[in-house]
């Protein structure tokens, strides 16, 4: 089984990170509004994604990411 971590850029313009192991089945969840933390900015758009064969790696970059400097790198990106 894939773990992922992905970025959605919200209508807002706020970028929003989670985190999943059924990809499809979360953008999905997003884009019908389930997710309490995005429903209100919608539309939402996938705008990148990383694979990690184990969980805990995919935790470790979610919470990177979500540093001041893992926000930073995502705005270079």
């Amino acid at each position: 089984m894939m773990h992922y971590i992905y970025l959605l850029r919200l209508a807002n313009g706020d970028i929003y990170c989670g985190r999943s192991d059924n990809l499809k089945r979360r953008i999905i969840e997003h884009a019908k509004g389930k997710v309490d933390a995005t429903k209100h900015f919608l539309p939402a758009l996938l705008i990148y994604y990383e694979a990690f064969r184990e969980k805990r790696d995919s935790i470790r970059r979610e919470i990177y990411l979500k540093t001041t400097k893992g926000k930073r790198m995502i705005k270079l990106m």
